[in-house]
């Protein structure tokens, strides 16, 4: 080893409990409204007990009007912003009204309108911050700067975005790996939790790949950069992360237009209810009062306020589970899916072939470790997936593998090399040897799903490999929980040939299979699908899946081993590779948009009632300031509940009801 590699002193801290995300928490004065909510809140309460205990107005007055400006500065400017471009904002409705209040002799009440409406903005913006803070801890994985090393040897600390592909960088003990690349020397175990899920931390040496934000363990590692920091994985979950937050679900577009509509209906109607009583000999006061308490009561701020918390909060969910879903829209849209499509390597499957099946010839004199171990000393040299799966499966039963010498590869056919001084042939039965009794066997493999590959030891048939795609452990209830959450079994959509789909599919539990489909026929499927009157959830990883995942309803990708195009075509991304995300999380759509509904009809009833009794009644104003405000918090704090740890288990669990 170089002495490159030579491990040098880390300071040491806090063990991190394996994939703990370092999470960030935003302080709730760090926030404006909340500065200014406070400032708000702390003048109105020194002044109510002097007004309340006599004390001369010069006293309480100068505390009130302090009040007002610091709780109702903001919301009465972007008001203002908003109706210089022709839109009519309930913040200013909220503002006009507490000073109408004041020039009614009403202070007390104005003061309290603008203290609560200032809370209950201060609170809306923790929950956004908290809820950013939820799917940024994320992102807080991969370091600030990376230890690059110069072609003679020398170091230098520079920033991970200086980073170019084909840069060296140096990873010690501890370190978190700085870039997407690979291990050029060195050996180490990586926690690799934060990206893929894996429990415990894997073993890396020459040639494995290591993704930045990654912990190193006790080796050191010499890597080389294989994508710029822009196209890490860490940098396009920061992308994907970003999206959500700037786009809001249809619901959310639809009532904001309502809202423009509504609050000039609510002008209208605040006009015709003070003049109306005026006209038939109405006091001032009276009917001034009684305007504004309407005005308040049904301004639609709890209706606005419905939709996108429990939308946030489910993203936020999510995310710190690994699935980020792009946008609130992706969010609302993954609950109203109905039928699903899945791909089947990578997706249903592991996506890394595995020896299932070692079988010697009779005749050959040779048991299944000599078998394996001839045919893995062979395919060592070779970089071919199959080649690599006999290595692993020889590696796996503690194999000693002699060196092998003259190695050859052809392709299509497979390879040669002199092992122990015996002349060792790996390949497709069809290419290396015409036999009827192994043809037989190679038959016997392939109709149950596997990839024969034949061994041939000096020219005689030695014995038969099967090699097969393992289906992931989580397979076969992800099936069955999402055939219960859609009311219909999901459909298989691969490339791969219909017997080998076949087998699987029938392990996974799924009949329609629907196999060796070409980009263009899966999403030729999945049109048929949508013509049918079905809203569908296509789950992929591959290129050829980017097609069906652009068309579908709503598309998913596993993220570990999903292609590029595949991430970025979907509108959400599995991170964890954890196949039983995705009912969790169409579960989880589901809760929230039932929030949702219920934030509505908490709002409708709320503003109905308080403009019947203030219409029919008498309504003291700060009955209906506290009313109003209270029906707004309530649904804000309705929308976090999302955000509490028992939300995912339970989606995960299969409640969608």
């Amino acid at each position: 080893m170089t002495s490159t590699l030579t491990p040098q002193p880390v300071e040491r801290t806090k063990p991190e409990r394996p994939g703990a995300v370092a999470r960030r928490r935003t302080r709730v004065l760090a926030l404006p409204e909340a500065r200014w909510a406070a400032a708000a809140t702390v003048l109105f309460l020194l002044a109510l007990p002097l007004q309340l205990t006599g004390a001369p107005a010069w006293t309480w007055g100068p505390l009130y009007a302090l009040s007002y400006v610091t709780g109702g500065w903001e919301p009465g400017w972007e008001g203002l912003k908003a109706l210089k471009d022709r839109t009519l904002d309930v913040d200013l409705l909220m503002v006009v009204a507490a000073l109408g209040a004041a020039a009614i002799g009403q202070v007390m009440d104005g003061a309290l309108l603008i203290v609560i409406f200032a809370t209950s903005g201060a609170l809306e913006a923790l929950a956004t911050a908290r809820t950013a803070d939820s799917v940024r801890g994320l992102l807080d994985l991969a370091p600030a700067t990376a230890t690059r090393l110069s072609p003679d040897g020398g170091e230098k600390a520079v920033a991970v975005e200086e980073l170019t592909v084909g840069d060296i960088i140096l990873v010690r003990p501890g370190e978190r790996v700085g870039a997407d690349g690979r291990v050029l020397d060195g050996a180490s175990e990586v926690d690799q939790a934060t990206i893929t899920g894996e429990p415990l931390p894997v073993p890396k040496e020459r040639g494995d790949e290591v993704f930045a934000g990654t912990l190193n363990g006790t080796g050191a590692l010499r890597v080389r950069v294989e994508r710029d920091a822009s196209d890490s994985v860490i940098a396009r979950i920061v992308r994907m992360v970003q999206e959500a937050s700037e786009t809001k679900a249809p619901t959310q577009l639809f009532i904001e237009k309502v809202e423009q509509r509504y609050s000039l209906g609510m002008v209208a109607a605040t006009l015709a209810v003070f003049l109306v009583p005026l006209a038939f000999g109405a006091q001032l006061t009276d009917a001034l009062l009684r305007a504004m308490t309407f005005m308040i009561v049904a301004s639609p701020c709890a209706v606005v306020l419905a939709t996108m918390p429990p939308l946030l909060s489910a993203i936020a969910k999510a995310g710190r589970h690994g699935v980020l879903v792009k946008s609130a829209v992706v969010m609302e849209r993954l609950g109203q899916v109905d039928a699903v499509a899945l791909d089947k390597t990578g997706t249903l499957t592991e996506g890394s072939p595995r020896i299932t099946d070692v079988r010697p010839l009779p005749g050959s004199g040779l048991d299944e470790g000599e078998l394996l171990t001839l045919a893995a000393a062979a395919e060592r040299p070779s970089e071919h997936p199959l080649a690599r799966a006999v290595v692993d499966a020889a590696r796996e039963r503690g194999l000693d593998l002699p060196e092998a010498r003259d190695f050859t590869s052809a392709p299509g056919v497979g390879v040669t090399a002199v092992v122990g001084g015996r002349t060792v042939a790996v390949g497709a039965p069809a290419r290396l040897l015409d036999d009827t009794d192994t043809d037989n066997t190679a038959a016997e493999l392939e109709e149950s799903g596997r990839t024969a590959v034949l061994v041939v030891v000096d020219g005689t048939p030695a014995g038969l490999l099967g090699i097969a795609d393992r289906l992931r452990p989580d397979a076969a209830a992800t099936v069955a929980s999402l055939a219960t959450l859609t009311g219909s079994a999901p459909v298989l959509l691969t490339g791969d040939n219909p017997r080998a789909a076949s087998h699987l599919a029938a392990e996974a539990g799924i009949d329609d299979v629907r196999a060796g489909l070409l980009p263009q026929d899966k999403l030729d499927a999945v049109r048929e699908l949508e013509r049918a009157g079905r809203k569908v959830l296509v789950v992929g990883d591959g290129v050829n899946d980017a097609p069906a995942l652009a068309a579908a309803h709503t598309g998913i990708a596993m993220g570990r081993a999903g292609s590029d195009l595949a991430l970025e075509t979907a509108d959400a991304v599995i991170v964890r590779d954890e196949l039983a995300a995705v009912p969790a999380t169409v579960a989880l759509s589901r809760r929230a948009r039932r929030l949702v509904v219920q934030n509505l009809v908490i709002a409708g009833v709320f503003i109905a009632g308080l403009v019947v009794w203030d219409l029919a009644g008498d309504l003291p104003l700060p009955l209906g300031v506290a009313g109003h405000e209270g029906s707004t918090v309530l649904v804000g704090l309705n929308g976090l509940r999302l955000l509490r740890e028992g939300a995912w288990q339970r989606a995960a669990a299969g409640e969608s009801s």
